[in-house]
C-alpha cells in the first residue's frame, strides 16, 4: 500500500494521507465503510493493550509488590482502574504536545534510553532483579527529560538526539548497576523457578544453575551468541532483501536474501549439532 500509493500520488506533503487517499479512490463505499470500522477496532484494541500492560505493571509488578502486599483482590481492581484512569490522562496531555507519529517514536526512544541492557541482562545474568528494572526505567525518563528541559536540548534535531540517547545510556547504566548491587538479588526459589522454565546459559547463572545440576541446557555462551549474530542476519537479510526485489533492485535484493539464508542455516545448524530439539523435550 506504502508504494502503491508513492506511485499514484507522488510529492505530498503529508505521506501518511496516501493510505487514506488509496481507500477512498479506489475502494467501493461498502469496502470503505468496512476499513473505517476496522481502523476503528485496530486503534481500540492498541489503547486498551497498552493501558492494561500499563495498568498491570504499576499495580502487579509495583504496588501490589512493595508497597501494599496484604490487600484483598477488590482492592487491587480498584487500584488497577485508577491507574488506567491516570493513565489515559497522562497520555492525552502527551498526545497534545506530538505533531507526528515520528515525533511520538523519538519520545519513546530517548525517556526508554538504556532500559535495554538491563532487559537483555536479566535473562543472561541471574544477580538483575525487579529494581534493576525500575531504577532503569525511572532514570531514563528523568534524566532525557531533564537533559531536554534543562539543557535545551531538541529531540528533533540529529546531533540533540545524539546527545541525549549517549548520555541518558551512560547515566541510566550506571545508575540501574549501582541499585543491583545496593539491593538484594531476588530470592533463590524464584531464580531455581526461572532457571528450570528459561534453561539461560550458566555462564552468568552459576550459582543458581549448581542448585539445578539436573536441568540441562543447550549450548554455552559463545554458541548462543552465535546463533543471536546469525538470527539478525537472517532478519535484516531477508528484511532488506525483500525491499531491494520490491523495487526493482534485483542483484542487491538476492545477494541479501542469500546473505539471510546463510544466517538461517549457521541456526539450524549450531541446533542441530547439540541437540536442541532432544533438551527442549
Amino acid at each position: 500500500m506504502a508504494l502503491a500509493s508513492l506511485i499514484l500520488y507522488p510529492g505530498l506533503a503529508d505521506p501518511e494521507t496516501g493510505y487514506i487517499r488509496v481507500m477512498i479512490d479506489h475502494l467501493p463505499a461498502a469496502l470503505r465503510g468496512l476499513m473505517v470500522a476496522a481502523f476503528a477496532a485496530a486503534y481500540m484494541s492498541t489503547i486498551a493493550t497498552q493501558l492494561n500492560w500499563g495498568a498491570s505493571y504499576l499495580v502487579n509488578d509495583f504496588y501490589r509488590r512493595f508497597w501494599k502486599r496484604d490487600r484483598t483482590d477488590a482492592h487491587y481492581v480498584m487500584a488497577s482502574k485508577v491507574a488506567t484512569v491516570v493513565l489515559t490522562l497522562i497520555s492525552a496531555l502527551v498526545t497534545l504536545k506530538l505533531e507526528s507519529i515520528a515525533g511520538a517514536w523519538k519520545l519513546l526512544i530517548v525517556t526508554g534510553a538504556g532500559t535495554g541492557g538491563v532487559l537483555l541482562l536479566r535473562w543472561y545474568w541471574w544477580r538483575i532483579n525487579a529494581w534493576s528494572e525500575v531504577s532503569a526505567m525511572v532514570c531514563a525518563f528523568v534524566v532525557s527529560l531533564f537533559l531536554q528541559i534543562a539543557f535545551g536540548l531538541d529531540k528533533d534535531r540529529p546531533i540533540d538526539f545524539a546527545h541525549i540517547m549517549l548520555i541518558t545510556v551512560a547515566i541510566t547504566t550506571v545508575v540501574w548497576l549501582a541499585v543491583t548491587f545496593l539491593t538484594k538479588p531476588e530470592p533463590r526459589e524464584t531464580l531455581v523457578a526461572f532457571y528450570r522454565r528459561t534453561r539461560p546459559s550458566r555462564v552468568g547463572w552459576a550459582p543458581i544453575a549448581a542448585q539445578a545440576p539436573d536441568v540441562k541446557v543447550a549450548g554455552g555462551g559463545l554458541s548462543n551468541l552465535l546463533d543471536w549474530i546469525a538470527g539478525l542476519v537472517l532478519v535484516y537479510g531477508v528484511l532488506f532483501g525483500v525491499g531491494k526485489l520490491l523495487l526493482h533492485e534485483t542483484l542487491p535484493g538476492l545477494v541479501l536474501l542469500a546473505v539471510g539464508a546463510l544466517g538461517g542455516f549457521v541456526i539450524y545448524r549450531d541446533l542441530s549439532r547439540r541437540g536442541w530439539a532432544t533438551v527442549v523435550e
